[in-house]
């Protein structure tokens, strides 16, 4: 029986060993503001064996203890090249040879097609150590003119170490072999090893509820990114960057160490060099507020946009309309009365999504719905149209139906029920997105995916489940959880809901989702008709609010308790609170206002005397930036606030009312 090895890159071993351990190698990385502090080094421990670990530091306090890095290849061809396939024992970690280190420091910004700020930092400063592996045998031989020359296969592994003002992160590359290196990996090493009394946001799956726990005892892996509380009172997070032909990696316990958790790769990864694994990103924050406002990292991470064209990518508002034509007609015409911008097409406008039969390139024949005649009464009033395609009918036949909705005037596609995780459906997504660009098609990927920053690289991925949203119904408390948690990776599409009757929030809680919840395309009124609207006042927010920023700061929060952020468009402002399932006290200081200027603040908050089914009261005030507003929220309730520079007449109205 063949008994197969793993080779591990760049692995270490416990603490425990610390005694018979010498350092062969120590490199430091400090952020650019010198508010983190990353540490590697490699060493020799026992055997000859050489190993790499690393820690973190952030503000002088202790983020990462000294934990493994490695990352586990198996490949017989791989082992035979080295000369290693007759020495079961030998590890490729144990043979690693340091050979240069090359440090760079990058200072720059660029603006995003659209996104959570106008103007994106990328500041950092990088260290990329190169270690090599030798092949045995014939390692000299005379040339032909008596000089001696090494006939030996040599491999390449580079760990590229980034630090931000806003985050660590790192990866593992394998350059480009003249020799051939063909990678069949099996698994990470890569751990992070915490203090006792840690505690995570434990969540199983992508679109599930969330439990602070310790680190010990879970049933299952956490999704990312993952947020924990330090006993030091730092708030940190674990992301993923750049997952786009890797294998998906949540986080699970070791088995060896306590208090520390190990990536995990969903499944084998087959590559050729020169291939990078994605990045693991560390965050940390004394206020949980900070990792919100700096979560373009996520997004520095990848690739710069691939589209030339980009005029066709347009952001915006989205009602959900049932599969009729006077239902979808009547979405239009209220779609263009409120100040959206698309009308969406949900599952079964084709057929049962779920029969590899059912043909998205036509309407069922079943449906009361001509698709043509749709698309031009929307065009006619400036709404788009998007549709929803499970993946069932789009693997396979993205060159037959893409090319078919570019010609009818589809704006976006939603896809559905996606495989996520392998290496094999990763890289089929990301390449169904390109795919998608060719025919200027919008994206938005529904079910488990979650955003690892390949938007920047192709925006017209605009959005992506991958939340446990409001077609579940969540309540409040979990609702204050995300802008925390899940938000931290990119933009979610929570399917926002107002007039349903199973919300288990209040309405002016659903107000401010659209304001706390990043997402180009933003659906309002998921569960909702046109019927429903009744003509309550405080609809006018979500005729106004807009789906991307040029400004973004968090007010103050405690994750599960409340949290309220401001978001600018132009000169305008927006600003939600929400609180969870308790009653909370909301004091929102307007110091981000423009010196000088006086605004007018639309406030929507949640009132029982107000004779509407959603029972919203509207107030106007005048404000400038020494105001400050504070709110009393009902259990799971919130508030929403709009913010617009006051004209004169505004300002002659406020001085008659009150006798100036």
């Amino acid at each position: 029986m063949m008994i197969k090895k793993i080779l591990i890159f760049a692995c270490l071993s416990v603490v425990s060993y610390a005694v018979l351990a010498k350092d062969l190698g120590t490199w430091q990385l400090r952020s650019p503001d010198n508010a983190y502090d990353l540490n590697i080094v490699q060493r020799e421990v026992g055997d000859g064996k050489r190993q790499l670990y690393y820690r973190l530091d952030y503000l002088g306090k202790e983020v990462v203890r000294e934990s493994e890095l490695g990352i586990l290849v198996e490949n017989q061809l791989f082992e035979s090249a080295l000369g290693i396939e007759n020495d079961p024992s030998t590890r490729w970690c144990e043979n690693l040879d340091f050979q240069v280190e090359v440090r760079d420091e990058v200072r720059q910004d660029w603006g995003p097609l659209y996104g959570e700020r106008s103007r994106v930092k990328n500041h950092y400063r990088e260290l990329v150590l190169t270690f090599t592996k030798f092949g045995e045998g014939n390692s000299l031989t005379e040339g032909q003119h008596g000089t001696s020359y090494d006939k030996r296969r040599s491999y390449e592994l580079h760990m590229v170490f980034r630090a931000y003002d806003e985050g660590v992160a790192f990866k593992y590359f394998f350059p480009e072999s003249s020799n051939g290196l063909f990678l069949h990996i099996v698994g990470e090493q890569t751990a992070f090893a915490f203090a006792p009394g840690t505690k995570a946001y434990y969540e199983r799956w992508a679109q599930g509820p969330y439990a602070l726990q310790p680190l010990e005892g879970w049933a299952d892996e956490s999704e990312r990114p993952l947020t924990l509380k330090l006993p030091n009172g730092l708030n940190v997070a674990l992301l993923e960057a750049q997952m786009v032909d890797y294998a998906r990696t949540k986080f699970r316990l070791s088995d060896k160490h306590p208090h520390t958790l190990v990536a995990s790769i969903y499944d084998n990864v087959d590559a050729i060099s020169p291939f990078s694994t994605s990045w693991r990103v560390i965050m940390a924050a004394e206020q949980p507020g900070e990792l919100i406002e700096n979560n373009d990292i996520v997004l520095n991470l990848n690739d710069p946009n691939e589209i030339e064209n980009t005029s066709w990518i347009k952001p915006g508002k989205v009602i959900r309309s049932g599969l009729t034509m006077a239902e979808a007609r009547a979405c239009v015409d209220f779609a263009a009365a409120h100040g959206l911008q698309y009308v969406h097409l949900d599952a079964g406008w084709y057929g049962p999504e779920m029969k590899v039969e059912s043909d998205a390139s036509q309407v069922a024949e079943n449906r009361d719905l001509a698709m043509q005649k749709l698309i031009n009464y929307a065009t006619a009033q400036g709404i788009g149209i998007m549709v929803y395609v499970n993946q069932r009918a789009l693997a396979g036949h993205l060159d037959e139906l893409f090319p078919i909705y570019q010609k009818w005037g589809i704006k976006a596609v939603k896809f559905g029920f996606v495989q996520i995780g392998s290496n094999r459906w990763s890289a089929w997504l990301h390449d169904a997105v390109k795919k998608a660009a060719e025919y200027q098609l919008m994206v938005d990927i529904h079910d488990e995916y979650r955003p690892t920053g390949f938007s920047r690289t192709y925006p017209n991925l605009m959005t992506q489940e991958g939340i446990h949203g409001n077609e579940e119904m969540p309540d409040a408390t979990h609702n204050t959880i995300l802008p925390f948690t899940r938000f931290l990776a990119g933009a979610g599409d929570y399917t926002i809901c107002y007039y349903n009757n199973r919300i288990k929030t209040t309405h002016a809680h659903q107000l401010a989702l659209s304001v706390i919840y990043y997402s180009p395309l933003q659906f309002l009124y998921w569960y909702d008709s046109p019927a429903n609207y009744g003509g309550e006042p405080e609809i006018e927010f979500f005729d106004r609010v807009k789906t991307v920023w040029d400004d973004t700061r968090v007010l103050n929060g405690e994750i599960g308790e409340y949290v309220t952020m401001a978001r600018r468009s132009g000169k305008e402002w927006f600003v939600g609170a929400i609180g969870n399932n308790e009653v909370q006290h909301i004091v929102a200081p307007l110091s981000f206002l423009d010196e000088g200027q006086v605004y007018v603040a639309h406030s929507y908050t949640d009132d029982e005397q107000v004779p509407t089914k959603t029972q919203v009261k509207v107030t106007r005030m005048l404000v400038d930036r020494q105001s400050t507003l504070e709110f009393q929220l009902k259990a799971s309730g919130g508030c929403a606030v709009y913010l617009t520079p006051a004209s004169e007449n505004d300002l002659t109205k406020y001085n008659k009312v009150n006798g100036h």
